[in-house]
C-alpha cells in the first residue's frame, strides 16, 4: 500500500526521463491528480471514473510541461519546479473555492480490498495496486520490446538519430511526458481514493521527490 504511488510515480518519471525530459513537476501533479479524482467522486463519478479524471489532469499538466521544456525549450528545471508550484496551487484553491466553510474534509466511499482474489497478501490490497504491480512489466515490454519504445529510448540517447528515421523528436518527447505526466496523476489519486478517503493539503508529503 505504501508502495503503490511510489511504483505509478517512478513508472510515470522512467517514461519522461526515457525520452529525456526530467518532469521536476511530479509532486504538483500528484497533487492535482489526488484532488482532481476525489473531487469527480465526491461529485457523483463512480471510483474509476475519478481515476480517469486524475490521469487526465495528469496529461493535461503534463502538456503544458512538454510544451515548456520541448516546444519552447526552457529549462527542465526551472519549469518542472514551476509546475510543482502551480500544480499544488491550483489545488489548494480549488478545494477552498470548493468547500470554503468546512472545517473537516468530506468523506468518500474508498476502493475496497480485493477480498475475492486467491492470492495472500495481494487481496488485501485495493485495484490500484494491482494496477501498478500490472504496468511494471507493461511499460517494461513496451520500452523494451516494441518499435515505439526503441523510439522513446532513442530520442532521449540520440534525438539525431530519431530525426534521420524521419520521426518527430518533438512529439515523440511531448507524448511521453503526457503519458508520463498520467501515470503521476494516478499516483496522486490513489491516496484519496484508495489510502484514505478525503483529500488534505500535505498528503503527497514529498512522495514525487522520492519517486524522482
Amino acid at each position: 500500500r505504501i508502495a503503490t504511488p511510489l511504483i505509478l510515480g517512478t513508472l510515470g518519471v522512467l517514461l519522461c526521463e526515457r525520452a529525456g525530459v526530467l518532469n521536476l513537476g511530479i509532486e504538483g501533479i500528484m497533487v492535482a491528480g489526488a484532488f482532481t479524482g476525489w473531487l469527480a467522486v465526491h461529485a457523483g463519478l463512480p471510483l474509476w471514473g475519478g481515476v480517469a479524471v486524475a490521469a487526465l489532469t495528469g496529461a493535461a499538466l503534463g502538456l503544458v510541461h512538454g510544451f515548456l521544456t520541448v516546444v519552447l525549450a526552457l529549462s527542465q528545471h526551472v519549469a518542472g519546479l514551476g509546475m510543482t508550484l502551480l500544480a499544488t496551487s491550483l489545488a489548494s484553491y480549488a478545494y477552498r473555492v470548493s468547500f470554503p466553510k468546512v472545517e473537516r474534509p468530506p468523506t468518500i466511499q474508498a476502493f475496497e480490498p480485493m477480498a475475492w482474489l486467491p492470492i495472500p497478501v495481494l487481496n488485501q490490497q485495493t485495484p490500484l495496486t494491482l494496477l501498478a504491480l500490472l504496468l511494471v512489466p507493461a511499460v517494461a515490454w513496451l520500452l523494451m520490446r516494441t518499435p515505439l519504445g526503441l523510439a522513446i529510448r532513442t530520442v532521449g540517447e540520440n534525438p539525431a538519430a530519431v530525426e534521420g528515421q524521419g520521426l518527430s523528436v518533438v512529439k515523440l518527447r511531448i507524448g511521453a511526458v503526457v503519458a508520463g505526466s498520467a501515470l503521476m496523476g494516478v499516483a496522486g489519486c490513489f491516496l484519496t481514493l484508495a489510502a484514505f478517503n478525503a483529500f488534505f493539503f500535505n498528503m503527497v508529503n514529498g512522495r514525487g521527490w522520492v519517486c524522482v
